[in-house]
């Protein structure tokens, strides 16, 4: 008599996992195929070398005595965000949207029907791959800063300095929520056109709306928006009053990434691919 016993909870644990890496592989070598992977990530190192270079050559020495009082080095050495973080916040979305707008999805949960599986190996795989870029190229437009800027034009900051190494770091850890962002956007909305127009209306209509509100309602809500609140994890000196401690900043900024993936996690199920 032959006895058919259950794979035991160890064995099945473990196959789960090793299918679990096998995705991750497969999402990681999509990622690494994609054009515009390259195109995006180079535009993030250009711009937050480029402007640091800038700021250092061209800003640095026009500062008057006043500027010069109340500037942060950091945040100079780090203009490039501005535009970097665009960069890091359409590829966010493109890694789920592209597949939607020609239509590979299909193939991919048919190899992967476990959706939110899927989207969970997206999102570590992208989320690993931005948080090296964004951290590299906030270091770099740092030291480039550092480099570039002229003699007796600006006091200048080290890494081991209160503050210094984590403002730096953070502008990488900010590059990579944003993404995140932008990635949660794109599993809710499935369009690459309606992701990316949503992303830069968080990122820039509440500004241009905090402004017509009264003076005690901006020190009230002003620090929560998306930007204000995100920005705080790269301020080394010269903080607002009214802001939001750095680590307290980012959190802020993290639950908004976190509601975005969780939309994206919760309707993936329910829709047709």
């Amino acid at each position: 008599m032959t006895v058919i016993t259950a794979p035991s909870a160890s064995l099945s644990a473990e196959r789960r996992r090793g299918d679990f890496a096998n995705v991750l592989r497969a999402e990681l070598s999509k990622l690494r195929t994609v054009r515009s992977t390259y195109w995006t990530l180079l535009v993030a190192f250009a711009s937050n070398i480029g402007f640091a270079v800038l700021a250092a050559a061209v800003l640095a020495p026009r500062l008057n005595a006043r500027d010069l009082a109340h500037v942060d080095v950091v945040q100079l050495a780090l203009a490039g965000l501005h535009l970097s973080q665009i960069a890091f916040g359409v590829l966010g979305a493109l890694v789920i949207t592209g597949e939607y707008s020609t239509g590979m999805i299909r193939t991919t949960l048919a190899a992967v029907p476990r959706r939110r599986t899927m989207l969970t190996a997206k999102a570590l795989v992208f989320a690993g791959a931005a948080l090296i870029t964004s951290t590299l190229s906030t270091f770099a437009a740092y030291l480039a800063f550092q480099a570039a800027l002229p003699a007796h034009t600006l006091t200048g900051t080290s890494l081991s300095d209160p503050g210094v190494a984590r403002a730096v770091a953070g502008g990488g850890l900010y590059l990579t929520v944003f993404g995140l962002l932008g990635f949660g956007l794109g599993a809710l909305l499935r369009s690459s056109a309606g992701a990316i127009a949503t992303l830069l209306g968080v990122l820039f209509v509440p500004p241009l709306l905090l402004d017509l509100l009264p003076g005690s309602w901006k020190t009230t809500i002003g620090p929560y928006i998306p930007m204000l609140s995100g920005g705080q994890i790269y301020v080394a000196a010269h903080r607002e009053p009214a802001s939001l401690a750095p680590w307290t900043g980012f959190g802020v900024f993290c639950l908004y990434a976190a509601a975005a993936l969780l939309a994206g996690f919760a309707l993936i199920n329910h829709r047709d691919a």
